[in-house]
């Protein structure tokens, strides 16, 4: 299975590199930096919501919507679905574990190796998640204008200023 490359940096490269450590932030990036991350925890708290208003935790709907989402040619592992999540193999079991009890998903060997499990949604499973991302949607028509304009600002507005940090 081909993947593409992941390029990953530590938050010691962030801390620690000499853009961070020479560079002045005004206080309007903080401020648009704070707005968008305002923005996006509006959202999530909305989705929380949603979530637990359809009897599932937050992180259950997210596997649901990993499980069904992944991109083609990806094969719904826990492994594949920890990395989508991520999280670790054993909490992404326990969130399997309670989505089985509840209907919601099933796991089934692969068809070439035995030894792989596949996770899958039940006709349950896509009804729960059918729901709630149409609500989704309908949240995104009314807050994805103010995010979008909220990234638009933070990617096309420089983020440092010379001399005072004000």
């Amino acid at each position: 299975m081909n993947r593409p490359a992941l390029t990953f940096i530590s938050w010691y490269d962030i801390n620690n590199s000499q853009l961070q450590t020479t560079a002045h932030v005004s206080i309007a990036a903080y401020r648009r930096l704070a707005e968008f991350r305002y923005g996006l925890r509006q959202f999530l708290h909305f989705s929380e919501e949603a979530a637990r208003d359809h009897g599932l935790e937050p992180q259950q709907h997210q596997l649901l919507l990993a499980i069904i989402g992944l991109p083609e040619g990806e094969r719904p592992t826990v492994g594949t679905l920890s990395a989508r999540m991520c999280l670790r193999h054993h909490s992404t079991v326990e969130l399997i574990d309670r989505l089985c009890e509840r209907g919601a998903v099933v796991r089934r060997p692969g068809e070439h190796d035995r030894r792989e499990v596949l996770i899958e949604l039940t006709p349950r499973g896509e009804q729960i998640l059918r729901k709630l991302s149409v609500l989704h949607w309908k949240e995104l028509q009314v807050a994805g204008p103010a995010l979008l304009e909220m990234i638009r600002k933070l990617v096309n507005t420089p983020r440092q200023r010379g001399g005072s940090s004000r």
